[in-house]
């Protein structure tokens, strides 16, 4: 039986037991060491925040994968593409996760020109520019990154507004977020926060490509670039909009109009918002109808809108220029409530507005009230505008009359100056001269062009109503399908002309000579019955209606005293012209 030994008893060759004992524990302690170093897990970064540590320390995957940088967080992402649906009573928006954004924007009250509900999204500059609410910022790679990634979304299928949607997308460094939210009118709520390395992004939201409204090549020059900053608005036309450019200024709105649709940003903090303005061109067929027509190139506007601090905050109105909803929509007030200055203006009445804006208003009360028809309504409002005009042109041929009456001497005066040069100082006694005669004989020399010029204004404002109201897009009148478009038929442009002719023959032009008279009454006709040639058939109503008015009433003028008077006048003064034509023709 072995020997039991009290290890630490005083025995001779107990040194050699101490050194055994003192090598096998510290053989032991390195083991020891050597394991924890193997196992324990491994040390963060020293610039990572504690919060990204913890982060990475308590997640499953192996040290290998875990993201390093100091915002690292786990990787959020689709393994798909799919499509979310946001339906109410006014449109039907398809989002896809592909860069969360929009891929058709259908406007349920509003058709093309093939009859199909109207896509507001321009699907052929959308491929080359980007879709509705994708990202702009200011790397070319990152925005790449942005509207290409995979987003993960918190609900795919069909939803019924009111109805919210997120997603989000996290890479690497890159976190980002884009919420909407949809309630039953035709303006939704954006907001997107998009981070790299733990800092704010400067990410703009982006309508970048136009409008899906545009059915003609013609349609596209109406495009237009409308802002507002600190309520003061104002519109740019296509050309001179430049791409790329910068607003860093108080912005209440901002967006790409053209005729009746617009998509326009209401930033939430106008004090803070930005905007980049976005113009490219696309080539775009003639006549869309023509396979083979002549490819024009046009301008395709675009904005981004978002808030210099990265994180944006908008409104976005995308749907119809019409009066009633424009009315209903306002921008932030400083309060920030949505209270400020409503979006009528974005209507492009022009200089004319304070005049266009009552007849598109007298105009709806005709529709609403008399007649159910744009057409007719279009027709009650041009004779009752002519008839209210009927005694302006009265008094444009009392002054015509006047001034026949005093030609005799008003050409004697010019005969007893005609040996004067033009610089030459007694030039000013003819003139005097031809002053008192005027006021003598009770002449007002301008009475033929004040009421002109009480007309023009209210013709010019009534041409800009029937231009712009999308009430007339695809109304219907006789034979013509759509008032906002050219008529089919050319009958009414045809009839324009004619019109024009007969006005100017049977109209007495005592003043004017007999060759130019005819000249005018054959080339006014043509140009401007061409130029409607192609106008919206609306206008053309106007304009056809208003001219066979005007033959009535010029043949009852005619027979009147003040007509006969004229008309006798004017031959009389072709008689004596007529020798000296024939002698200057020989």
């Amino acid at each position: 039986m072995a020997e039991i030994r009290n290890p630490n008893a005083s025995t001779p060759g107990a040194g050699g037991g101490d050194t055994r004992s003192m090598l096998l524990f510290t053989l032991l302690a390195l083991g020891a060491l050597m394991a924890f170093q193997y196992f324990r897990p491994p040390t963060p970064p020293q610039t990572q925040s504690p919060a990204a540590a913890a982060t990475n320390a308590g997640s499953s995957l192996p040290a290998a994968q875990t993201p390093a940088g100091p915002t690292a967080a786990p990787a959020v992402h689709a393994a798909a593409e799919s499509t979310t649906i946001v339906e109410n009573s006014l449109y039907r928006i398809t989002f896809t996760n592909r860069g969360a954004q929009v891929k058709s924007w259908i406007l349920k009250r509003y058709k093309d020109s093939q009859g199909h509900p109207l896509d507001l999204v321009n699907q052929a500059a959308a491929t080359r520019f980007g879709y509705p609410l994708s990202l702009y910022t200011y790397e070319p790679q990152l925005t790449t990154e942005l509207n290409a990634a995979l987003y993960e979304p918190s609900v795919t299928g069909q939803v019924d507004a009111p109805t919210g949607i997120v997603f989000r997308y996290a890479a690497g460094a890159l976190t980002v977020t884009k919420t909407f939210l949809f309630n039953q009118s035709y303006v939704i709520d954006v907001k997107v926060a998009v981070e790299e390395n733990g800092q704010p992004v400067r990410a703009l939201v982006s309508w970048p490509s136009g409008l899906g409204d545009l059915d003609e090549a013609a349609q596209y020059n109406y495009s237009k670039f409308a802002y507002s900053s600190d309520n003061k608005r104002d519109t740019i036309a296509a050309r001179k909009v430049s791409g790329g450019s910068t607003m860093n200024q108080p912005l209440d709105y901002a967006g790409p109009i053209d005729l009746y649709f617009t998509a326009t940003f209401l930033p939430n903090n106008p004090s803070d918002a930005t905007a980049v303005t976005l113009h490219h061109t696309m080539d775009v067929p003639r006549d869309r109808a023509d396979a083979k027509s002549r490819q024009i190139s046009e301008p395709v506007l675009g904005v981004a809108v978002g808030e210099q601090n990265g994180v944006t905050h908008t409104r976005l109105f995308a749907g119809p220029l019409q009066y009633d909803v424009l009315g209903s929509i306002h921008t932030t007030a400083p309060d920030g409530k949505a209270t400020g200055e409503d979006l009528r203006p974005l209507v492009q009445y022009g200089w004319f507005k304070f005049i266009a804006e009552p007849l598109f208003l007298l105009l709806r009360f005709v529709h609403d009230h008399l007649i159910s028809n744009w057409g007719w309504s279009i027709i009650v409002i041009t004779i009752a505008f002519n008839l209210l005009m009927l005694p302006t042109r009265f008094t444009m041929m009392k002054s015509s009359l006047k001034m026949q009456r005093i030609q005799p001497k008003l050409d004697a005066v010019k005969r007893k100056y005609a040996n004067l040069k033009a610089t030459d100082p007694r030039r000013a006694e003819m003139n005097a001269e031809t002053m008192k005669l005027y006021k003598e004989e009770g002449v007002n020399m301008y009475g033929g062009c004040l009421p002109m010029l009480v007309q023009l204004p209210l013709f010019y404002g009534y041409y800009r109503v029937l231009l712009n109201a999308i009430e007339l897009r695809q109304a219907s009148w006789g034979w013509l399908p759509n008032l906002a478009a050219a008529d089919p038929l050319h009958i009414l442009p045809i009839t324009i002309i004619v019109s024009m002719f007969l006005v100017q023959y049977i109209s007495p032009s005592p003043g004017m000579d007999p060759a130019q008279r005819r000249m005018m009454a054959f080339m006014m006709p043509a140009i401007f019955g061409f130029s409607m040639w192609g106008f919206a058939s609306g206008l053309a109503l106007y304009w056809a209606t208003g001219n066979l008015l005007n033959i009535a009433l010029q043949v009852g003028i005619n027979r009147s005293k003040l007509g006969r008077e004229l008309n006798e006048l004017a031959r009389r003064r072709a008689a004596a012209k007529r020798p000296k034509t024939i002698q200057a023709r020989r």
